[in-house]
């Protein structure tokens, strides 16, 4: 078996850090980027060996069962993500004051805000950048091509999950009020897109992006969503 923890885009970060670690409880975490003079690779080999992560389910089920904490590494480009689950864990205390609890304080990346709300993981525009795109398609309100308009919201680089579904129609309202205020034709709620892409979130090569695992006793574990 392999630790598989490089993702090979935004979105495949995005899916693996909602469903298959905030969804499963892993809501503790520490965020970090790698220095531009720092090989990725060999700060992720570093990490994973350091905190035990890359180690077999059924070495996590025996963790979890012995009241201790288990955890998940992943990275996109050069920011990455530490995260646990419950439990007793020398993470906890190696990393102190920089760990946050995905319940009471969002990762941050990319424009996103992810936290765990009503047992489910969370995925909407950051508040500022959310701020800033509204300002911007306002900003176009007014053009008298509606197709213009049209792919300016089809083209938007977010995932559809949910909340960001309501922010992104938050701003076609918007949009359309002020044009109808114009006498000019309302853009169709067709221009956002209502699946978000699913896809593999890790490269198929394992040069030097996977770790081996561990089915011995070591340090580790898994997160919900919002879609």
């Amino acid at each position: 078996m392999q630790y598989r923890c490089m993702a090979t885009t935004l979105a495949g970060f995005l899916q693996q850090l909602t469903v298959s670690y905030l969804s499963h409880r892993y809501w503790f975490y520490v965020t970090g980027c790698v220095p531009g003079d720092k090989d990725p690779e060999a700060v992720d080999a570093k990490l994973i060996a350091k905190y035990g992560i890359a180690i077999s389910r059924w070495a996590r089920a025996r963790r979890k069962q012995a009241g201790l904490a288990n955890l998940q590494y992943i990275r996109f480009r050069r920011f990455f993500v530490l995260m646990a689950t419950h439990g007793r864990h020398p993470f906890f205390q190696e990393e102190g004051d920089r760990v946050h609890d995905a319940r009471k304080r969002p990762i941050t990346f990319w424009g996103y805000s992810v936290s765990y709300r009503k047992g489910h993981p969370h995925v909407r525009i950051a508040q500022e950048d959310y701020r800033m795109l509204k300002d911007r398609m306002l900003g176009r309100a007014l053009r008298p091509d509606i197709h213009e308009i049209w792919s300016a919201f089809r083209s938007l680089p977010y995932e559809p999950y949910a909340p960001v579904r309501r922010q992104l129609l938050n701003i076609l309202r918007a949009v359309n009020r002020r044009r109808r205020l114009a006498g000019l034709g309302t853009v169709p709620f067709t221009c956002i897109r209502m699946r978000r892409q699913i896809c593999r979130p890790f490269a198929e090569s394992s040069l030097g992006r996977t770790v081996p695992t561990h089915s011995g006793p070591r340090r580790d574990t898994p997160l919900d969503i919002d879609a």
